[in-house]
């Protein structure tokens, strides 16, 4: 069989040939090493003139489309396109990254500038708004943000002379910003008489206020401050696309293809005019200019790079060339010198030396070239062209041999046979013409029957067959140079194929992904040598896989650096390169090809970092030559946590559901009980999907979850407290280095991470807005001050967080795989590492970002657990087959055999390491995994007395391990905590259930006892007294979903999820007697009061069977219901059944012979009923919550003083009403500590405890009764209700109308004065409101109280004579507001000053001059104000305004000595 593994050769790239000149301008340096730095596709290019060679940056994944230098010069920063588009600052030294910023601008990043200090970085965005953002780059951190302009911008600096100060440009438009605080302001340039209002492409800024900016029309205008103050007319002869300013003055380059130096004033020094010079040519335009010392760069819209000395300006050096604008299609290499020709849309055709890295020739063609070829010998080039012609050239010198023209469309392929006789030439119009060489090309051939167009050809080695492929995926051969279709496949099995560059055939089955479009590979290549293929597809990607490759989906080694489609890959003649061409991006990339041998001595050469995982990620496609994945594994990588209803959605659904219900909530409410329940203790731990996820305390209390609780438990008292500020599944926990707080981690729509104190059970931090699905990883660093964290969603994101301020540090996309582990370097709080489903990776943070690396490990591994050892390179992980892996740096040295099946908890000691496995074994390690010290077997036999419960069975599977006070403790898949101690003995401390749902619970009738059964096919019996362990348990062999015990408690009937059910000894669990009547689960089971003589069983087949108890005989059957039976309950007097069924229909019968009655409401109430556990009925209508729709209530038990009712539904809340619950929507106390559906809930038979069970979250969990006049310690929160009702008081009138109060309508409905013409100052082309905000035009609605702006700005002035208008200064106010408004007024200056507002303006009024100051930076109504009381900011005021729901609001301070 073939071997599906990646080849262990590699490819590096070795040069690239072109610059990016078309749409981007200012993007080519000098750095402080005097190396030049500019950038082509995705690959930023650092290339030293001096000994020819270059470098490159690999961390973007798309387009680079802007670049700035630090002002070090040894700092670059690029920036991307994309959908989620990221900036990267890197070293130019060490081509590594920095830094990443991400998250902030959409669709792309145009532009980008640092300032003065290198401190601070801004971006533009090219998202609608064309969004400007300053970053703190070093941390990733946004500082402002603030949308640009409508209309794109071009250029953006930094004032270099004042701080804070930003200038931007673009289409018809310059401003001037201001950055205060995390605002940043812009103010409008004023075009004024001086020069027509119209696009700005660059910008330069000087001393003084004074900024320098290239026109559209070839103009430099001149700025001071915002105003226009001169041009300088045609200083280029159109377009001025780049300025660069130095110490000696300013750099111009523009359209016109000619470079003009000036002076720090603006006087001209020199012209340069390229188009003149030996290399140019008319119709050069100049995209980028930048002078440093004697030396010009300049960089050319045709890619191309001139470096000019400025003495000797007339000679410049053509330094970088590549093909222009225009797809590049055409690749041929030469058959015995290192050459390769390259042809474009752009109609040359080039030849480049791989040795020496240039070109060596070029020839214009009259139509875009589409494909090449060379002859056997290397004499002739021929090409095909756009239009169905091909020329035949000489590559000796580039003169014509022949032009044919037989086709309408374009050439699509062509190929030389082996022999040099023929000349095979493909084309858009589905055939192959075959042209004999020596006959000066004379058509002697043609090969029809391909129903699509010709993609790829080959010719076999004796030039006797020629396979084919077409667009829509067929494979074609021919007999040669006939063109007779070859039908008999048995004829071609022993043709050897010459090349092979064909993307079907069986040999390279593999090189398609499982599930693809057969039309995104554009090329391949295979080198028979090396037995290595190269591909190149649509997504920018060159792959390198074995040859030959039979099985879809093999393993490959991928490389970025191409953004968009590459079109063409071809080896050299000698194997020693890869040569790819890119369509959109026409560069050309030449790969250095490292065999196998070679490889293995680079391996200590550091890989060049990539951001993707592109440094050769083994494959995306799923591995299949993995081994089979453990079952658990298995189970547990297809959770995906996913809910319905999540308890954040609830605040809307109530919403919906008010307008129902607004009459109901005018009617008088049952009003809530006066006792309540307090959590107290719970049976359960979360094992079986969750792994390392139990501590030792600080003070040797033992801290885990389960369900959405927090448990701190102390195991010498047995008591249990509690963290409740979870409201869902918790998943995972990860403990303070110090061992005083704890991170826990939950699912939910919007997750979130709380950090609590285990002492007081208070939250220290909570950390939202980031994981969406929920928490899979947590791990703090050894400081104590970050936490990692890893997400659920499908890219499985890693955040490094601050955790207590709240913020994020860093974030990446993680995985595809499942996560299981991350965890911080204990020595680089900088590093962190990643394990889980075939992977494991190393991190390190890079500003906003992170940077991952694939552990080269040869055959993948899912890794369930890993630690940092004792020093900062070592790692431990330990994988699912059971082997220890040992890691230095990214580098697998080794693996131990520690456990059979997965390795799932590993501990670091200070001198070893303890692991556990799913053989249900720990193992004690020395410092090397060299020997195991010692192993400890978790068996019933070595139980010491003192347990807590029972073992279910020998050797559990292990999933968490935590050592500490001289002892081990385990947490198992079966949701047992054990502690070992070191000598042996083992002490069962919590235990709960297996997983699968839990249902079946009931109450002993007179003893501190119950029962639970569940899916986990286990029945169980509890002790609820203070002892709070496991009694018995008992297998049986199916799940169940009820149980009950009989009247005098001695026996307890279990029913199963095969419809059928026992009675067993309530105190051996013994069998006494079972029946199997039906076919369904069985649903609910019930003796009736008294002596118990009958029972009844209901099941999902909608009958309930009567038996009597005595005789084991059935006596009756209930018929008649039209849905599966939920829930049943007898009377006082046994004679009466109540049954509650699925479809809401509550239903009468007669016991024991099981006749159906009707019985009117107003007698049920009358009716005394032995238990009360049904859910529909009238006094219990108030149960039902507003949102019936999305939630049931799944159960319900009335306490045996008939004073309150206690509920659990889907949505995990423990309810409390008074009853009867007459009367919708009652009030009610409600308990969150279940994380799903609570699926059963029961009083004890003195109602001082109430027991409930939770369905996926396996847990039993106990709450004290506390009863009225007991002061209620809420730790939960028991809101009262879904409605707020009239009777709770109501409000004041005055609260009553502010409360109502709407700004955003109020806004809306200004009424507007119609308004013509154009006012007399806005000819002035003053900024209007809107643009003195900022506010983005469109952005707003159409209604706003700002004036509206004119369409046309610039067609009404022309010409015209302007009036100056006369300023108007806000002299006095008069009012305040104070009708809906608080607190808004202070003293300030010790009494002098007083401050407060009304309408938009802040005021301070001195109150013995009565002179008034104002503050008017907002734009609409303040609303509130405050000031500083702080002695270090005296007089800094804060003021909030409306705004329209289109933008943020504003918050301004301000200091009042100058509002």
């Amino acid at each position: 069989m073939a071997d599906r593994t990646a080849p262990n050769c590699h490819l590096r790239l070795e040069w690239v040939y072109g610059y990016r000149g078309h749409q981007c301008r200012n993007n080519l340096y000098y750095t402080a090493a005097k190396e030049i730095v500019y950038f082509v596709a995705g690959v930023g290019v650092v290339y030293n003139t001096r000994e020819h060679k270059q470098k490159f940056y690999l961390g973007h994944n798309d387009d680079i489309i802007s670049l700035a230098l630090h002002p070090e010069r040894v700092l670059v920063a690029t920036g991307q396109v994309g959908k989620e588009p990221y900036i990267c600052v890197w070293d130019s030294y060490t081509v590594q990254t920095v830094s990443i910023l991400k998250d902030v601008h959409t669709h792309g990043i145009a532009c980008l500038a640092f300032d003065l200090e290198g401190q601070c970085l801004v971006s533009v965005g090219l998202d609608s708004k064309n969004t400007i953002c300053v970053w703190d780059w070093r941390r990733g951190k946004v500082l402002a943000a603030a949308p640009g302009h409508t209309d794109r911008i071009f250029d953006i600096s930094w004032d270099l002379y004042q701080p804070s100060k930003l200038v931007s440009c673009g289409v018809k438009h310059i401003k001037f910003w201001s950055l205060c605080g995390n605002a940043l302001t812009p103010k409008r340039g004023v075009f004024g008489k001086t020069g027509d209002l119209q696009t700005i492409l660059c910008l330069a800024c000087a001393k003084d206020e004074v900024t320098y900016s290239g026109a559209l029309n070839g103009d430099i205008y001149v700025w001071k401050g915002i105003n226009l103050m001169r041009t300088v007319q045609g200083a280029h002869g159109s377009g001025i696309f780049s300025m660069n300013a130095c110490e000696e003055g300013f750099a111009t380059g523009g359209r016109d293809g000619c470079v003009r130096l000036w002076d720090l004033n603006f006087k001209p020094i020199t012209v340069i005019d390229l188009r003149e010079t030996d290399q140019g040519y008319k119709g050069l335009s100049v995209r980028s200019v930048c002078w440093r010392g004697d030396h010009i760069l300049v960089g050319t819209q045709d890619s191309e790079i001139f470096e000019v000395v400025v003495h000797d300006r007339n000679k410049p050096f053509l330094i970088m060339q590549g093909h222009c604008e225009g797809e590049l299609w055409a690749l041929a290499v030469h058959p015995t010198k290192p050459l390769a020709m390259t042809g474009s849309d752009d109609r040359s055709v080039r030849i480049w030396s791989l040795i020496d890295h240039a070109l060596i020739a070029r020839c214009n063609m009259e139509e875009p070239i589409r494909c090449a070829a060379v002859s056997t010998d290397g004499i002739h080039l021929a090409l095909g062209m756009k239009d169905g012609s091909f020329t035949v050239l000489r590559v000796r010198d580039m003169t014509e041999v022949v032009h044919i023209k037989d086709r309408k469309e374009a050439i699509h392929e062509l190929k030389y046979s082996p022999d040099g006789a023929h000349l095979a030439v493909g084309s858009n119009d589905n055939s192959v013409d075959i042209y004999g060489v020596v006959q000066r090309y004379k058509k002697v051939g043609e090969c029809i029957g391909s129903n699509s167009f010709i993609t790829h050809m080959d010719w076999s080695t004796d030039s006797k067959y020629l396979q084919t492929n077409n667009g829509i995926g067929r494979r074609l051969f021919y007999r040669m140079p006939s063109g007779k279709e070859v039908t008999n496949r048995e004829e071609l099995k022993l043709v050897q194929w010459a090349s092979w560059t064909c993307v079907l055939g069986p040999e390279v089955n593999g090189i398609w992904p499982k599930y693809s479009d057969i039309n995104d590979i554009n090329s391949v290549d295979a080198n028979f040598n090396n037995q290595v293929l190269v591909t190149a597809d649509d997504y920018g990607l060159v792959k390198l896989l074995r040859y030959p490759c039979v099985k879809k989906g093999a393993k490959f080694k991928k490389y970025l650096g191409h953004s968009a489609h590459i079109t063409n890959a071809r080896w050299s003649h000698d194997y020693q390169w890869v040569i790819t061409i890119g369509g959109a991006d026409h560069s050309v990339f030449q790969w250095k090809f490292v065999p196998e041998r070679k490889s293995k001595e680079a391996l200590h050469i550091a890989p060049q970092e990539t951001l993707a995982d592109s440094n050769s990620e083994e494959s995306d496609s799923d591995q299949s030559d993995v081994p089979e994945m453990d079952s658990e594994i298995e189970q547990e990588t297809q959770l995906t946590y996913r809910r319905q209803v999540y308890k954040e959605d609830l605040p809307q659904l109530k919403e919906q559901c008010k307008e129902k219900h607004r009459a109901t909530a005018m009617k008088k409410r049952e009003r809530a009980p006066g006792s309540g329940v307090k959590l107290h203790f719970i049976h359960g731990y979360r094992g079986f999907d969750c792994r390392s996820n139990l501590f030792y305390t600080q003070t040797g209390e033992i801290v885990y979850h389960v369900a959405a609780v927090g448990v701190v438990y102390n195991r010498q008292q047995n008591t249990q407290r509690f963290y409740m500020g979870h409201d869902d599944d918790i998943l995972c926990l990860a403990i303070h280095p110090l061992k005083d707080f704890v991170a826990t981690g939950q699912v939910g729509r919007d997750s979130s991470i709380h950090i609590w104190d285990t002492e007081m059970l208070k939250p220290m931090s909570v950390l939202k807005g980031f994981h969406q699905l929920g928490v899979c990883a947590l791990d703090f660093s050894a400081d104590g001050k970050r936490l990692a964290s890893v997400g659920l969603d499908d890219n499985h994101t890693i955040v490094l967080w601050d955790w207590r301020k709240g913020e994020k540090l860093s974030a990446m996309r993680g995985s595809k795989d499942k996560i299981f582990v991350v965890k911080i370097n204990p020595y680089l709080p900088d590093k962190l590492i990643t394990a889980g489903v075939k992977h494991m990776k190393f991190w390190h943070k890079a500003g906003g970002g992170l940077i991952g690396r694939k552990g080269n490990m040869g055959k993948t591994e899912t890794m369930m657990c890993a630690v940092y050892g004792w020093s900062e390179e070592m790692v431990f992980s330990g994988t699912c087959t059971g082997d220890i892996c040992i890691w230095r740096d990214m580098f697998l040295m080794k693996t131990v055999k520690a456990h059979d099946g997965p390795v799932f908890s590993m501990h670091a000691l200070e001198k070893g390491f303890v692991t556990g496995g799913k053989d249900g074994i720990v193992a004690l390690w020395d410092d090397t995994f060299e020997r195991c010290l010692k192993t400890y077997a978790i068996k019933r036999a070595v139980l010491a007395p003192g347990s807590k419960g029972l073992l279910l069975e020998d050797n559990p599977s292990i999933r968490a391990i935590s050592l500490g006070h001289g002892h081990i403790l385990v947490g198992t898949k079966n949701g047992e905590i054990l502690e070992v101690d070191k000598s042996g003995p083992i002490t069962l401390l919590v235990q709960g259930h297996m997983e699968g749902e839990v249902w079946g619970l009931a109450t002993h009738p007179h003893l501190p006892l119950c029962a639970t059964v569940s899916d986990d096919k286990t029945l169980r019996i509890w002790d609820l007294s203070p002892s709070h362990c496991m009694l018995a348990v008992r297998k049986l062999r199916k799940g169940g979903r009820c149980c009950c015990f009989s009247p005098d408690g001695k026996a307890l009937a279990v029913g199963l999820n095969d419809g059928s059910f026992l009675i067993v000894n309530a105190d051996t669990l013994e069998d006494l007697v079972s029946f199997h009547h039906r076919k369904d689960i069985i649903s609910d089971i019930r003796f009736s009061p008294g002596a118990g003589k009958y029972l009844a069983v209901a099941s999902g087949d909608t009958f309930v069977d009567i038996y009597n108890v005595m005789s084991s005989k059935r006596v009756g059957v209930c018929k008649g219901c039209l849905n599966y039976i939920t829930h049943l309950d007898w009377d006082k007097r046994g004679k009466l059944l109540q049954v509650n069924t699925g479809a809401k229909e509550q239903f009468f019968f007669e016991a024991p012979r099981g006749k159906r009655q009707t019985i009117p409401a107003t007698e049920v109430e009358k009716i005394e009923w032995s238990t009360w556990t049904c859910v529909l009925g009238t006094s219990v209508e108030g149960i039902w919550p507003v949102i019936t729709e999305v939630t049931e209530v799944t159960s319900a038990c009335l306490s045996n003083d008939k004073k309150v009712l206690a509920t659990g539904d889907d949505l995990g809340y423990v309810k409390l009403f008074r009853y009867p619950v007459k009367g919708k929507y009652a009030k009610f106390k409600r308990y969150v500590a279940h994380s799903t559906h609570v699926t059963n809930v029961r009083w004890t038979h003195d109602d001082s405890l109430l027991v409930t069970v939770g369905g996926g979250d396996t847990c039993l969990m106990i709450w004290a009764h506390e009863p009225e006049g007991h002061r209620e310690f809420k730790q939960c929160d028991s809101e009262e209700s879904d409605i707020e009702s009239e009777d709770d008081g109501g409000y004041d009138s005055d609260v009553t109308r502010e409360n109502e109060i709407n700004y955003t309508i109020k806004a809306l409905s200004t009424n507007m004065r119609p308004m013509t013409g154009v006012k007399p100052h806005l000819q002035l082309k003053e900024p209007s409101v809107d643009e003195r905000q900022g506010v983005v035009r469109g952005s707003r609605p159409p209604v706003s109280r700002a004036l509206p702006q004119p369409e046309k700005l610039q067609t009404n002035n022309v010409g015209k004579k302007k009036r100056p208008i006369e300023d108007l200064v806000l002299d006095l106010v008069f009012g305040y507001r104070g009708n809906d408004c608080r607190n808004n007024v202070h003293y300030l200056n010790e009494g002098a000053d007083i401050i407060y507002h009304t309408a938009s303006v802040g005021i301070v009024l001195n109150l013995t001059t009565s002179c008034q100051s104002f503050y008017v930076e907002h734009s609409d109504d303040i609303l509130c104000l405050t000031i500083n009381q702080h002695p270090k900011f005296p007089n800094v005021v804060a003021t909030g305004q409306v705004i329209l729901v289109t933008c943020q609001p504003h918050l301004h301070p301000f200091m009042c000595g100058t509002p």
